[in-house]
């Protein structure tokens, strides 16, 4: 029985992880659960799980969820919540999958603590790589991952050793707008960019999905977990969203992870290896899907590649800032303050302002993260 710490419950990857855990009842046991600020839904959690411990993420809502939660259940709050959870002693497993860089510090002190860790929040690894593997290598510990692309490729590795492998591929999707004219982009709207052709995920990695910046942010994070140069690691468009990703080997052979496209899949990969279990969250019928098509991503419609490999072999802070002018970009965006190509732009400029600090340690990264953000705001507030 391994014992699991959720980290951001009642979003997308969340309810995909606790439906993992209710199909696998002798293998997985839920401990501790946090959300942000969805109150209803946690309790309903605690009540069906009765974790030791759960968080909420705003402290004026905790007394709502203490009348709620059933007894025995320790209720806490903020970022000690996050942390007092990811250290729980009785854990094996923390699953991160805290939107932003709110997972950041529980990620290491859980790594500290002992305790493997999955990741399903991109910024962990793209603002922190260098200093989160480190920090396991020197605890013993594993960084195992969720993202589907990220799932693929470990799974394809199967513990290669990084010499042997050419080139690592992430598959992309294209996004809602892949055959649409750049001429058009400006009167993109929330709504259309929120219809990604192959996932339901949350708001804002749909818009990332929609900017490419996804797949930037997996290029770096892909850097990090793999141990491996950013020129090695490439984008495929892959529309079909089938073939989760590959590795191209010194030899000149690939190796490719297939499914239909369900989170259900990595998470449980995820949670139970090194084991492979017999539960099947997906069925794939090969003959229906029929066709795989892959074409090169057009970098000049979705500059975001090209920033994003700009910020991964630089390193330093600049990941860091990459992240946080988009992050700030899409929600003026998703509060319609911002054309869509204005996300990208924001980002390029944001990143242009910056002095870049390499090997940099934890406070400097966080003090970029702040800089970063107010000046991605001051430019979105300067647009006509």
């Amino acid at each position: 029985m391994k014992k699991v710490v959720l980290l951001g419950s009642t979003g997308s990857i969340g309810t995909s992880t606790i439906k993992v855990v209710e199909a696998l009842p002798d293998r997985l046991q839920l401990i501790g659960l946090a959300a942000g600020r969805n109150v209803k839904e946690l309790s309903s959690q605690a009540r069906r799980w009765r974790p030791e411990m759960i968080s909420i993420g705003r402290p004026e809502l905790l007394g709502e969820l203490n009348d709620l939660v059933p007894n025995g259940t320790k209720t806490t709050s903020e970022a000690e919540g996050l942390l007092e959870l990811a250290t729980l002693p009785e854990a094996d497993i923390v699953l991160i999958a805290i939107v932003g860089t709110a997972g950041l510090e529980p990620a290491l002190a859980a790594i500290r603590a002992g305790k493997d860790i999955a990741v399903a929040s991109k910024e962990i690894l793209v603002m922190a790589g260098e200093i989160i593997m480190r920090e396991a290598k020197k605890n013993g510990v594993r960084v195992l991952a969720v993202d589907s692309e990220h799932s693929a490729i470990f799974q394809c590795l199967n513990s290669k050793p990084e010499n042997v492998v050419r080139h690592l591929w992430l598959t992309a999707s294209g996004g809602p707008f892949r055959n649409k004219p750049k001429s058009e982009f400006a009167e993109i709207r929330l709504s259309q960019a929120l219809k990604h052709p192959s996932w339901e995920m949350g708001q804002k990695i749909t818009i990332d999905s929609a900017t490419l910046f996804n797949k930037g942010l997996e290029m770096i994070e892909a850097r990090w977990l793999f141990d491996i140069e950013m020129p090695r690691v490439k984008v495929i468009v892959h529309p079909q969203s089938v073939v989760h990703s590959l590795v191209e080997f010194i030899d000149g052979s690939f190796i490719a992870q297939l499914s239909s496209p369900d989170m259900c899949l990595p998470i449980q990969y995820a949670l139970t290896w090194p084991d492979r279990v017999g539960h099947r969250p997906v069925e794939t019928d090969l003959a229906s899907i029929a066709n795989l098509s892959f074409e090169n991503p057009d970098t000049e419609k979705f500059p975001s590649l090209g920033l994003a490999r700009e910020a991964g072999c630089s390193g330093g802070t600049l990941p860091a800032v990459l992240n946080a002018a988009n992050e700030v970009a899409v929600a003026a965006f998703c509060r319609e303050e911002l054309a869509f190509p204005g996300i990208t732009e924001t980002v390029e400029q944001t990143m242009n302002r910056h002095l870049n600090a390499i090997n940099p340690d934890l406070p400097t990264i966080l003090e970029a993260d702040r800089w970063a953000r107010a000046q991605a705001a001051e430019l979105i507030s300067g647009q006509p």
